[in-house]
């Protein structure tokens, strides 16, 4: 089976910035001739998450909150207080509890997402950066 990868960079905010990437993945799609098959996303960060969706406003704030009250900052992670300089231990945890990567099938030359399912990153480092998603294709 013929495999395809595509990259491309979302510059993120930080603080459970949350962008959502799912017509940058439908065009890395459109970029091969595949029909059916599954497509890999995944962020190349500790510190950042892709997941799955309902993108509105409301649930960004919620999902925020989750996070926050889930993982908390706290200037004594080991994380921190083993690295002078470092405040984002609460960052690599909540990275490490939702993951780096996702799978989505695919027919007909587009993904089977739900009427509401959106593909975001979610960005729980402390400071702006660029994160870089690798998008990686198989099928037929």
């Amino acid at each position: 089976m013929p495999v395809f990868t595509r990259t491309f960079s979302v510059n993120m905010q930080g603080r459970s910035h949350m962008e959502n990437i799912s017509d940058a993945v439908r065009h890395c799609l459109s970029q091969t001739r595949l029909q059916a098959g599954i497509v890999t996303i995944f962020v190349r960060h500790t510190t950042a998450s892709v997941l799955i969706v309902e993108d509105e406003p409301g649930l960004r704030a919620d999902t925020s909150t989750l996070w926050d009250n889930l993982v908390p900052a706290d200037p004594a992670w080991q994380h921190n207080t083993g690295n002078p300089g470092e405040d984002n231990g609460h960052s690599h945890l909540r990275g490490q509890i939702q993951g780096h990567s996702l799978t989505i099938p695919f027919a007909g030359h587009e993904l089977l997402l739900g009427t509401w399912q959106d593909i975001v990153i979610l960005d729980f480092d402390t400071r702006a950066r660029s994160r870089e998603i690798i998008v990686q294709m198989i099928g037929e």
